[in-house]
């Protein structure tokens, strides 16, 4: 708004000036040609009168132009300076342009980082009434982009809306990397933060009208989109970048090995049928590449991976039952046989859900995944993502 006011009121005063200035050329041209039939003295004294009223009229109008200024760069400092007393009231203009439909159905499972997950697609369709496709002319340039997103679905949005005194804001978050110990949000990418921003990097793969097309995303369906930006190399990559020891760690959430049960590739096609026309994927092959891919990097929240492993279950149809209990890592303790330390098979399963597909999962304490099958989903799972 304040950016249309401060062009109106420019191309007003340019209008203006135009015609004031050509006003008083013509003045002057015309006492020029009258003096001939005058006086030089009386000519001279009138076309110093106009070049001077001239001059007064270009004085004004300078004057005025940097009142206006002046009044703009106050009203934008006014707009912008948070009022501590009434945070609720202070806003900016600013709303999302566009919306992301992922291959991840919810939170848990999302990747904690971009490109982690080559093969984890989104398409970016950004709103005509508000992002005029001309404005990508040139993104498909780019091999990857800057992507300025809203955390949507935390848990504790209603809280920003409070009063700091009131809202119970989280100085400190659980970081996996740390085994669950709690470092300042500001030192993490937590999705829980006073103002639920993130950011993120994609592979740019396509351009289609007003659609992008990504991999390498982290980001959830529905994702609100606020802007994006083309990555620059030369300046975004820093070589001498420093961090903490603890974000160094990179086998800190790595899977041993990720294998798939007998039953899995015929569950998957009896899926495929129902969802192959809206994939994102060409195949089932390319999609089960992906939950190898997801699946390599330990998902589980840091309360799960924290617990304590526990005898498998007994059930009537065995020692190993399809027993879910509270999304519980459940592994056999090692046992002696032969003189060889063994590991039981896993007892709890996990669930992930790729593109409204639900593929069921267990671990053991080896970090080793076995992937058993695919159904459709049918429920939304609640497990928030944790990023760093």
């Amino acid at each position: 708004m304040v950016g249309t006011k401060s062009q109106w009121l420019t191309l007003s005063f340019t209008l203006a000036l135009a015609s004031l200035s050509a006003s008083t050329a013509v003045s002057v041209y015309l006492w020029r040609r009258k003096s001939k039939s005058i006086s030089n003295g009386e000519a001279d004294k009138k076309i110093q009168e106009l070049e001077a009223s001239l001059k007064g009229a270009l004085e004004k109008c300078a004057a005025e132009r940097q009142g206006r200024i002046r009044a703009q760069k106050d009203l934008r400092e006014a707009l912008s300076r948070p009022n501590f007393d009434k945070v609720e009231t202070t806003s900016y203009p600013m709303a999302p342009i566009g919306i992301v439909h992922s291959c991840f159905s919810t939170r848990n499972g999302t990747p904690r980082q971009p490109l982690l997950v080559p093969l984890a697609k989104a398409s970016l369709i950004f709103d005509p009434a508000r992002v005029p496709e001309a404005s990508l002319g040139g993104l498909e340039g780019y091999s990857h982009c800057w992507i300025i997103y809203v955390f949507h679905l935390n848990t504790d949005l209603e809280k920003l809306w409070k009063h700091p005194s009131q809202s119970k804001f989280k100085a400190k978050v659980r970081v996996p990397r740390l085994k669950g110990e709690r470092i300042g949000v500001f030192a993490t990418r937590s999705p829980h933060r006073p103002c639920p921003i993130g950011l993120t990097v994609a592979k740019v793969e396509a351009v289609h009208g007003n659609t992008v097309l990504l991999s390498g995303v982290d980001l959830v369906d529905g994702t609100p989109i606020l802007d994006i930006k083309p990555y620059l190399p030369y300046c975004d990559n820093i070589q001498e970048a420093t961090v903490p020891d603890w974000v160094k760690v990179d086998d800190a959430l790595a899977i041993a090995s990720v294998n798939f049960s007998e039953g899995f590739l015929s569950s998957l096609a009896a899926c495929w049928l129902l969802v192959e026309k809206k994939s994102l994927y060409a195949s089932p092959d390319e999609f089960q590449s992906l939950i190898r891919q997801v699946l390599s990097w330990d998902i589980r929240s840091v309360s799960q991976r924290s617990r304590p492993h526990q005898p498998p279950l007994e059930t009537e149809a065995g020692s190993r039952g399809d027993v879910d209990v509270e999304n519980r890592v459940v592994s056999a303790e090692a046992s002696e046989n032969g003189g060889e330390l063994v590991t039981s098979l896993m007892n709890d399963v996990y669930h992930l859900i790729l593109e409204g597909l639900d593929v069921s999962y267990r671990i053991n304490s080896n970090a080793n995944v076995l992937v058993e099958k695919v159904t459709l989903a049918s429920h939304t799972q609640t497990t928030s993502k944790t990023d760093t």
